[in-house]
């Protein structure tokens, strides 16, 4: 359980034309569930131009929407602003219809509310000028296009979400989910996340210092399949031990011609992408609190000493809790 704080939170979703659906139903849904088992938060649903009804970017439709100048808040809540078609945020038909939305946000930031982005909602908030002067990240695909628009901004790259005093800006997509969970754990600990995590079968948790794209989403963007097939072998097998001529084998390929094919495709070699894979997977099973030699184990490693190395090896990629490792 968790002492409930007796101010409720509004967690204000605001709903732009054309927004991606996820980046708001999956925040939206991780607070629905904290409401379920008994977090004292209410839930409300705006459009950033005050209309009734707003098409998603896929078609749906968002009703019955509530007007966001009709909310007065405090810093106990916060406002989730999610990301748009990006077409969207270069029109300043859409922009100028947008200030009197930018001007309200601004008096929130100042009354400390906590504002949140996903995504390129991130550019939303840069436009109303509350980034000016702090940090933020956004989706990997704009960071040049942003960097270039808000100079006056620092973004950092290739973050799942960063933290800026009451300022929270997420990649996009499913790391609103990540933020909406590490913004639950802040209000009422880690035991209550986990459980909201559990309920919504999400159990690979991941933190403000993960990289927006994993080492097993990495080196996949190539259009070889024998190569994807033995990036797959890898993955599958990381717990256990292969050698070179093992996935040769597997793709009728002599080693010689794997390995160098495998270093043109993906820009690594396969003991390099052997050992990221590996660090990876030993970081996300050490966060969750499992011992030292059965991470050592399912990453393949013949003894805790040899992870020891493997992590010291590449420590710049730690998370500062497992550095002291």
């Amino acid at each position: 359980m968790f002492t409930k704080n007796p101010r409720i939170k509004n967690i204000i979703f605001v709903i732009p034309p054309k927004v991606h659906l996820l980046d708001i139903n999956g925040p939206a849904h991780l607070f629905y569930e904290a409401k379920e088992y008994g977090a004292d938060i209410d839930l409300h649903f705006v459009s950033i131009d005050n209309q009734k009804e707003i098409q998603s970017s896929a078609g749906l439709y968002f009703t019955k929407l509530s007007s966001f100048s009709q909310f007065t808040l405090t810093k106990n809540d916060f406002i989730f602003i999610p990301g748009v078609e990006f077409q969207l945020l270069s029109d300043p038909v859409f922009i100028q219809k947008s200030k009197t939305f930018f001007d309200w946000l601004r008096v929130q930031y100042n009354n400390e509310v906590n504002i949140c982005s996903v995504c390129t909602g991130t550019f939303l908030l840069a436009e109303s000028g509350i980034l000016d002067g702090n940090t933020c990240t956004t989706h990997w695909k704009y960071l040049t296009e942003f960097e270039n628009r808000f100079t006056s901004v620092e973004l950092i790259n290739n973050r799942l979400f960063v933290v800026d005093n009451n300022l929270y800006s997420s990649a996009g997509v499913s790391s609103g989910i990540d933020l909406s969970l590490y913004i639950l754990e802040q209000l009422y600990g880690p035991k209550f996340a986990i459980d909201i995590a559990k309920e919504v079968v999400l159990y690979f948790r991941r933190g403000e210092s993960d990289p927006q794209l994993s080492v097993f989403l990495q080196y996949r963007n190539h259009l070889d399949t024998r190569i994807h097939d033995v990036q797959d072998y890898m993955i599958k097998h990381l717990h256990s031990s292969f050698t070179l001529e093992d996935l040769a084998e597997d793709i009728h390929m002599s080693s010689r011609n794997l390995t160098r094919l495998f270093k043109k495709t993906t820009g690594v070699t396969i003991g390099a992408y052997h050992e990221k894979l590996r660090v990876d997977k030993a970081i996300h099973l050490l966060a969750e609190g499992n011992k030292v030699s059965y991470v050592a184990h399912l990453c393949g490693l013949k003894s805790t000493n040899q992870l020891r190395s493997l992590l010291k090896k590449h420590q710049n990629a730690l998370p500062t809790s497992i550095t002291s490792l």
